[in-house]
């Protein structure tokens, strides 16, 4: 496969190695693709899940100011999962929304979707029917957190909804938020919290989206948009074997993409690929 990131810059994908088992990258503005890996491989997706319970909780135009309640349903909604969130204390959706995206709070989630109308059924429901509009036929969603490992997709599909969401100023601004700090109600309270992307929270890139994504099943997931070269180019890899892979693998994708060559992996992350795509394709 040849790519191109210009018509006068030729990119061949002999030269560019990724850790990540699967991977997609594009051109946002155009949608050209500059290079795909098993970018079809069905695979649990963790919190990337999160980028469509944002779309979802957006395109309801539910009120952003309006306080909801975390209680036991929501806190089952997430396997009883550890959280900080104190029960019965409040927050606005638009907080709660800022949180699952830049810091993935689970309980946020799991409260975003239980006030959706309907409840969490329905707001599930609604997820998939977004996904079906974005054609990303090859994704299921279970719950609105991603801890589940039946939410599925592809890299490519991945690639659909981050292009869908680049769309919503709400998305881009609470994903990209470095620190914050969540005042609470009933009882008072706050909570600090930081981006899990650690380019983000550098600073030495220029991101204008950003999710990941992390469970055992999983591996590190990565979805952003990055404006490189003054070219802004969305960048999904889906399960690293490392926590710093993705990071990693983003270098390498941006290496190629201002020289033409990425560099190399470890035989390890060799290794970790071959060994996961069998069992993902068997």
């Amino acid at each position: 496969m040849v790519a191109y990131a210009s018509p006068s810059q030729p990119l061949s994908s002999k030269n560019i190695e990724t850790a990540s088992v699967s991977a997609y990258v594009s051109e946002l503005k155009s949608g050209n693709v500059v290079y795909k890996k098993n970018a079809d491989v069905v695979m649990p997706i963790a919190s990337l899940t999160k980028v469509m319970t944002a779309l979802v909780v957006l395109d309801a135009k539910q009120p952003l100011k309006e306080a909801l309640t975390f209680d036991a349903n929501d806190k089952k909604r997430i396997y009883n999962n550890y959280t900080r969130i104190r029960m019965q204390s409040q927050l606005t959706r638009g907080e709660a929304l800022r949180i699952a995206l830049m810091s993935s709070e689970n309980l946020a989630s799991a409260a975003l979707a239980d006030n959706y109308p309907g409840g969490h059924s329905a707001f599930v429901k609604a997820m998939n029917k977004k996904a079906k509009a974005l054609g990303m036929t090859h994704t299921r969603f279970v719950d609105s957190s991603g801890l589940s490992p039946e939410n599925v997709s592809t890299a490519a599909d991945v690639h659909k909804m981050i292009m869908a969401a680049s769309k919503y100023p709400e998305i881009k601004k609470y994903s990209t938020t470095v620190v914050h700090t969540a005042y609470f109600k009933k009882p008072r309270y706050k909570l600090a919290y930081t981006n899990t992307n650690a380019l983000v929270r550098g600073n030495k890139w220029d991101i204008t989206l950003s999710k990941t994504g992390y469970l055992d099943v999983a591996g590190h997931c990565l979805a952003m948009i990055a404006n490189i070269d003054k070219q802004d180019y969305v960048m999904v890899t889906l399960d690293a074997y490392g926590k710093r892979t993705p990071l990693g693998d983003a270098s390498r994708i941006k290496k190629w993409l201002t020289t033409g060559d990425s560099g190399d992996i470890s035989d390890s992350a060799e290794h970790y690929q071959r060994t996961k795509l069998k069992a993902l394709t068997p």
